[in-house]
């Protein structure tokens, strides 16, 4: 077999699809591997070049490879997609993988460490508890007005709803147990070890200083962003968000439409929160400094969700230039008037 330069490898759960290269482009690898055997191909090969989508597991395969000595990197299915000449198979979508990562202007994933994954999955099974008791909130305000109790929406009418139906001996003991089902507990827990884990990690109690970001925002950016030195600029890093607009220019004439809603939906949606929560305390008098100036005068022109998401954007770009320096939020004052 010819000297393989890369490897482009199509992965799945139980079988694996490999198109490799030679220095002169020429294919000499298209095989597909079970497992267990694409682990042994790849303990025998020479070190080489391979790439992966970064898709369910590839950091996994991706830090096992790099132990074999080969070099991996991780690009993002869409720009993969591009490089898929015809039909959809996984010969085909490794050939793609194969080709996307040999151009020169290719961005690559930075492949996560076991640590960064555990935090991330602490982080995600978080958000997937609050939604279930939303879920179960929702659930048992239905089935309480099966027995004629009825209660406000939000968590906070839930708990009253729930001593009056306790406290009802009218209704069958098997009611009132099923209704006592919760999952405060375990979200509880989960909240314990995301405060370890914030208190322990020097960057996100400085990203938390930030206004409107918050503990929540600062651990999830400290989580879910790679290593900053990878952007030229906070712009790019608020592009990488999704906070900046969709380009439609053509033939020299600018035309900007909604922000792109690129990245990590979560991510992009504390910003946005937290940005629209600094701007209701700015509403009630409570801001102050250039960043205070600058609200007012960007709400004069813009309505108020436009500033928020303009805000959101500002709070990330400050965000990576904190990460990037090492530097603490400072809230610069508005300068003295002369002679006021």
């Amino acid at each position: 077999m010819d000297q393989i330069s890369r490897i482009g490898m199509d992965t799945s759960k139980n079988v694996f699809q490999l198109h490799g290269v030679n220095a002169a482009e020429q294919p000499v690898l298209r095989r597909k591997l079970r497992r267990k055997d694409m682990v042994a191909f790849f303990e025998r090969l020479a070190p080489t070049v391979v790439a992966i989508e970064a898709c369910g597991a590839s950091h996994h395969w991706a830090r096992l490879l790099g132990s074999f000595g080969h070099e991996v990197k991780l690009i993002a299915p869409q720009l993969v997609k591009p490089y898929v000449k015809r039909g959809k198979n996984d010969a085909a979508d490794a050939e793609a993988i194969c080709e996307a990562m040999s151009r020169p202007t290719m961005r690559f994933v930075p492949v996560k460490t076991a640590d960064q994954q555990a935090a991330l999955m602490l982080m995600g099974l978080r958000d997937r508890l609050i939604g279930n008791r939303t879920q179960l909130a929702n659930a048992i305000r239905g089935y309480a007005t099966e027995f004629g109790l009825t209660a406000a929406a939000g968590l906070a009418h839930l708990g009253p709803l729930l001593k009056r139906i306790q406290s009802d001996n009218g209704l069958p003991s098997l009611a009132r147990e099923l209704f006592a089902l919760q999952l405060g507990a375990q979200i509880d827990q989960l909240e314990l070890k995301l405060k370890a884990w914030r208190r322990a990690n020097d960057c996100s109690r400085r990203l938390a200083e930030i206004p409107g970001l918050g503990p929540v925002g600062a651990a999830m950016l400290q989580m879910k962003t790679p290593a900053p030195e990878l952007f030229r600029s906070g712009r790019q890093f608020a592009a990488w968000l999704g906070l900046t607009p969709k380009d439609y220019s053509t033939g020299g004439k600018v035309r900007l439409g909604v922000i792109t809603r690129a990245g990590d939906e979560g991510l992009r949606s504390v910003l946005v929160v937290g940005a629209t929560a600094v701007l209701r305390h700015h509403k009630g008098g409570e801001g102050r400094g250039a960043l205070a100036s600058w609200l007012d005068q960007l709400l004069k022109r813009k309505p108020l969700k436009l500033v928020a998401v303009a805000l959101a954007n500002k709070i990330a770009r400050i965000a990576w230039k904190l990460m990037l320096t090492g530097e603490r939020y400072r809230l610069n004052p508005e300068p003295a008037v002369a002679g006021a």
